[in-house]
């Protein structure tokens, strides 16, 4: 199944060019065919009245005292024949016929467009116009035919050169008209690539909708378009105002607890502290989610995205000693949320800024249609079996059960990756430790890098 409009349009005109020049070949090669042919049909005919016109009775003999003019008929083979053929006797023929005697009742091939063909005094086929008439009255009347020929190599070659003119003709009429096919498409299909880069505009957030651009044909489609972005719009605003509802719902009755925390014994007040702030984790973690994928309408450049976020964790290790590697080529961006990039790599990077001995090592490279994002550290690592384990929401290391925090930074990480089709995995880093390879497929085309808020 075609699915390309250009190829269904250049199929479709060749199909229909192809139809209209055969239709023409064979009209034009019918009506010249039957131009030629009746031509020496005419002359043949002109040249048996001729003849008849002349022929005399002489004791009881057929003979024709002069005979017609034209020098063809005197040259032996010269490519003009007749001959008069009584039913008794023998028959008298043109010198052009030379000791050639044409048997018109049993003629050596089957008619050629309407003429009866025979053999030539020097071997060539001759096309031959005969007729039956009757001289003399009552029983005196005497019945004959005369024929006249002429070489079919003539019209073969009236023929063939038509038609190598007219095949050269309808070729160039071909190339034109395919031209202007080729022509006819691309201006015809200059309002969708229009249509397509105002939908880069709108998915990159420079445009709400479509407006009122493209042809008639297309606008009940772009109006269809804009009520669904408006729809969208009216979607997100009510999401957004949900999500505002929850945050400060949940705002007042864990400040409440928190307090009521404060008045238990020592162990249990930091349980119980510890689990309002895991709630509080992830009612963020869930208003996030409502928004996550919505704003995917931008493009974000991760050298910037990755420097801004470096910059702010440096202090964190800068007692420490740690130093931070930054590979990106500024070049490389992805067609993600800032707000959700900045999430997910910050928790990585948040991740090595704990764990980090010495180094710290951000890296991107863009390879085969995906972008793959690294952070790698020097720190203890995680053992493989327990690689999987730790992005689960709550879950630590086994040598990582200090470890302050909820667990909720790995998992949430692979959540916005998954939103986004991307695959969040762990291994071994060069550097010795923990090593955290985010995997992006780029499927859209390129714009300018938004700087990330």
């Amino acid at each position: 199944m075609m699915r390309s409009l250009r190829l269904r349009l250049a199929v479709g005109a060749s199909v229909a060019i192809g139809l209209v020049l055969l239709v023409v070949w064979l009209s034009l090669s019918r009506v010249f065919t039957d131009y030629v042919v009746g031509r020496y049909r005419a002359e043949m005919a002109t040249l048996v009245d001729t003849i008849a016109a002349q022929v005399r009775l002489r004791g009881g003999e057929f003979v024709l005292p002069r005979e017609p003019a034209d020098p063809r008929l005197s040259l032996p083979a010269g490519g003009r024949y007749w001959q008069l053929s009584p039913e008794s006797g023998a028959a008298i023929r043109s010198r052009s016929l030379w000791d050639k005697v044409i048997d018109i009742r049993q003629p050596s091939v089957p008619g050629y467009l309407g003429f009866l063909e025979v053999e030539g005094p020097d071997g060539t086929p001759i096309l031959v116009h005969e007729q039956s008439l009757t001289l003399g009255d009552g029983k005196d009347a005497r019945r004959f035919s005369v024929a006249a020929g002429f070489s079919r190599s003539e019209l073969d070659d009236a023929l063939s050169a038509f038609h190598g003119q007219i095949r050269l003709m309808l070729l160039a009429t071909a190339a034109v008209l395919a031209g202007a096919a080729v022509l006819q498409g691309a201006l015809g299909l200059s309002p969708l690539a229009r249509l397509k880069e105002r939908a880069a505009r709108v998915r990159s957030g420079e445009e709400r909708d479509f407006g009122s651009a493209g042809p008639s044909e297309v606008q009940p489609l772009v109006s269809e378009i804009n009520l669904l972005l408006a729809e969208r719009e009216i979607a997100l605003t009510q999401a957004r105002a949900r999500a505002s509802d929850l945050a400060h719902g949940l705002k007042t009755p864990l400040t409440v607890l928190a307090q009521l925390a404060e008045s238990l014994p020592e162990e249990q007040r930091a349980i119980a502290l510890e689990q309002v702030d895991l709630v509080r984790q992830r009612a963020d973690r869930q208003l996030q989610a409502a928004r996550m994928g919505v704003e995917r309408m931008a493009t974000t450049s991760i050298a910037l995205l990755g420097n801004k976020l470096v910059n702010v964790l440096r202090p964190v290790t800068a007692e420490r000693g740690v130093a931070w590697e930054v590979d990106v080529d500024p070049s490389i961006s992805l067609d993600v949320d800032p707000a959700d990039l900045a999430e997910c790599l910050g928790n990585l990077l948040d991740n090595a800024a704990k764990w980090a001995r010495a180094r710290i090592r951000l890296s991107a490279e863009e390879k085969d249609g995906r972008v793959r994002i690294v952070v790698g550290d020097d720190g203890p690592g995680v053992v493989e079996s327990d690689r999987e384990h730790v992005m689960r929401r709550g879950a630590h290391g086994k040598d990582a059960r200090s470890a302050s925090g909820s667990g909720l930074g790995l998992a949430i990480s692979a959540d916005i990756a998954q939103a986004y089709g991307a695959v969040l995995s762990l291994g071994r880093s060069s550097l010795g430790g923990l090593e955290a390879a985010l995997v992006f497929d780029v499927h859209t085309r390129r714009r300018r890098p938004r700087e990330p808020a």
